[in-house]
């Protein structure tokens, strides 16, 4: 791979102005005004994958948003990766709160990322990510150092569910065959502690709609005698969780899968200052399910949050209203052998059989995925594990993650492999919040850790 690094160290700069310009484009996939953003942000990854020296390149239509495809073949005696990543990202809202523009890109250093970190929507998530994968095939191309068949698969839909992602899928398996899938949406546990994620949790997210009055009310002279939406929204939502900060509904629990002590104490050897954590967060305080570390409970143990909640009068000044209408959006977060269908249903059946009386309440199911765990004793691993112990110096610690990737549940049932989650990112660079992230230092680190997988993952597949 020493071309290949040479190559590396001499772009550097012009791999950080192309992500630069990347990010540029709002790819915001859950709002159709930015429809043609999203498509030229996929014309622009589709350029650049050819440009790189993939064969193929192509654009293929969906109900909603493109999907980028890409390959380059090398020989029949080597194993083939498919890379998934996405070019779609969430809205930048609260945009008040960014210290710049979200998407006008710019470098700061900050206490983590002393030589820098691009600040903008879709840094971390998935852009920077997703890039370090084109980068790093033009970087093997260039060099004649492409040591496995490789195929690209980017989508712009992953922050929206993916809905039309598996149909592609099971309409190109025969396309799409691979030896494994390997993805950079996940995060290690600082840039001196390399991890590789395996595991990550499942996703159930609705929206509750609580209607009362045919209209909007004056709160002076139906107060106290109208229901009000909001209050019966409220009573729902804090009847959800028992005082244990355990989930109420009936049957929740019935398919988690427990993890054995010993594993839990293994999970509990990762570097982790609780009261870092904390300042990091600007809070003063933790809670969660009783029994269990705060890493565990945002890893190992299903979740119940409300992630928006809005009604009536949020305008300036005062406006005495009653309002007809309260909303909530809610996710769940579900571990293995959890379903998100079952959880939706669930979820629904409970809320609605607990109504408050003088309103009428809808559960809208949004989308979902299934959890996922992966194999540390699997070819895939150990060449992933070698290339950040490569890179790093150091072997990175398996771990799982609090998040969910719907589509690598999809990818196994589908093909019928496994995914290796190889992300560079810090769950402090503040993905889906205001003042995303990605340090330069993990950009690049990334750029040089790819190649090490495929050489690795070529040899062990020879041996």
């Amino acid at each position: 791979m020493d071309k290949t690094q040479d190559y590396i160290s001499n772009k550097k700069e012009h791999f950080l102005e192309e992500l630069m310009e990347l990010l540029r484009i709002p790819s915001i996939s859950a709002d159709s005004a930015y429809s043609k953003d999203v498509r030229k942000t996929a014309e622009f990854v589709a350029n650049k994958l050819n440009a790189a020296g993939a064969n193929e390149v192509q654009l293929f239509e969906t109900k909603g948003h493109p999907i980028v495809y890409g390959s380059y073949f090398v020989s029949d005696d080597l194993p083939t990766v498919l890379v998934y990543g996405h070019y779609d990202v969430q809205p930048p809202d609260p945009v008040e709160l960014w210290d710049s523009p979200p998407f006008e890109p710019v470098i700061k250093k900050t206490d983590i990322h002393p030589d820098g970190a691009i600040f903008a929507r879709g840094a971390c998530d998935d852009k920077g990510q997703m890039y370090m994968h084109i980068k790093a095939f033009e970087a093997m191309h260039a060099s004649d150092e492409v040591a496995c068949n490789l195929k690209f698969m980017i989508e712009g839909e992953e922050e929206v569910g993916s809905e039309n992602l598996g149909i592609f899928c099971k309409e190109n398996a025969e396309m799409l065959a691979c030896d494994v899938v390997l993805l950079s949406d996940t995060s290690i546990i600082a840039n001196d502690v390399p991890s590789i994620n395996v595991g990550l949790r499942g996703l159930s997210y609705v929206e509750i709609e609580v209607q009362g009055p045919n209209k909007d009310l004056h709160s002076g002279v139906y107060g106290g005698a109208v229901v009000n939406p909001i209050n019966a929204l409220t009573e729902i939502i804090s009847g959800l969780k028992d005082e244990k900060g355990r989930i109420s509904i009936p049957g929740f629990y019935s398919d988690v899968a427990e993890v054995s002590l010993e594993e839990r104490k293994v999970m509990a050897e990762a570097p982790f200052d609780e009261s870092d954590y904390m300042k990091g967060l600007g809070v003063n305080g933790l809670n969660g399910e009783e029994g269990y570390s705060t890493r565990e409970r945002a890893s190992i143990r299903p979740t119940l949050d409300v992630n928006g909640i809005w009604g009536g009068y949020i305008g300036e000044g005062a406006k005495t209203v009653l309002p007809s209408k309260a909303y909530a959006k809610v996710s769940m977060r579900l571990v293995p052998y959890q379903d998100p269908d079952k959880i939706t249903v669930l979820f629904k059946n409970h809320v609605e059989a607990n109504v408050p009386e003088g309103v009428q309440v809808t559960v809208h199911p949004h989308h979902g995925g299934h959890p996922a765990v992966t194999p540390t004793d699997t070819d895939e691993y150990r060449a992933a594990s070698k290339a950040m112990e490569t890179t790093y110096g150091k072997k990175p610690i398996p771990e799982r993650g609090g998040g969910s990737i719907p589509i690598v549940a999809l990818f196994e049932d589908v093909f019928g492999v496994k995914s290796v989650m190889m992300g560079f990112g810090l769950n402090s660079d503040d993905i889906h919040s205001p003042n995303e992230h990605y340090g330069l230092f993990n950009y690049y680190k990334g750029i040089e850790t790819i190649p090490y997988f495929f050489k690795y993952y070529a040899d062990l597949k020879k041996s």
